[in-house]
């Protein structure tokens, strides 16, 4: 044995490994809104965000409209026909279908008025004047549904979700919704009927 080399005494730490993120079920019991809890969420947009008219519009057209988080970063105001009262909606899937969507009242005075206080061609601005990124938007309706009394952890996409579940309650046909969601394939716009207690509605009538 070569008497230069002497033993060294390990450093390795034994360290705790992190919690994996529970399931969304251990989260909550569905993935979707519905609109008296969409309500709720404008209303904490109202009172407690620092541009409330921002974000009570942000949280509207995403739900009216379906929108991902990502196609409500990009939307910007050349999608938008004040004189129509049209959106149109690109979607970001490479196989989703574009749409022209119908804008009603109350949004359209939101946008307008948002439009007059907003520089720059995207519709929802950060601060500093650039568009949001997606993670930053699922961090904000996150801290703005924290202080709502909804119960439990909301995230960006449940919105979509909410517009899917809502235009099926309403009692529109599923190709239609597929249509206004801009799903390639129907099995995606099926979840939302499937669910929806419209088909029910003559059960117990005598």
């Amino acid at each position: 044995m070569n008497a230069r080399l002497k033993l060294i005494k390990p450093t390795n730490q034994n360290r705790s490994v992190h919690p994996t993120r529970p399931p969304n079920a251990e989260l909550r019991t569905r993935e979707h809104l519905l609109p008296a809890e969409i309500d709720k969420l404008i209303a904490a947009a109202r009172k407690h965000s620092r541009y409330p008219d921002r974000d009570a519009t942000l949280i509207l057209v995403i739900y009216r409209h379906g929108l991902r988080a990502s196609e409500a970063c990009d939307l910007e105001w050349s999608q938008i026909d004040f004189d129509t009262a049209t959106m149109h909606v690109r979607r970001v899937n490479k196989n989703g279908k574009p749409a022209t969507h119908p804008i009603r009242g109350d949004e359209m005075r939101a946008l307008r008025k948002l439009r007059r206080d907003t520089i720059g061609p995207y519709v929802f601005t950060s601060e500093r004047g650039s568009p949001f990124t997606p993670a930053a938007l699922n961090r904000h309706i996150k801290r703005l549904a924290e202080k709502t009394s909804i119960g439990f952890q909301v995230h960006v996409h449940m919105l979509r979700h909410a517009c899917g579940y809502a235009l099926a309650n309403a009692g529109h046909d599923t190709r239609s919704i597929q249509d206004y969601l801009g799903h390639k394939a129907i099995q995606h716009t099926v979840r939302y009927t499937e669910l929806s207690p419209v088909k029910f509605k003559d059960f117990w009538r005598g």
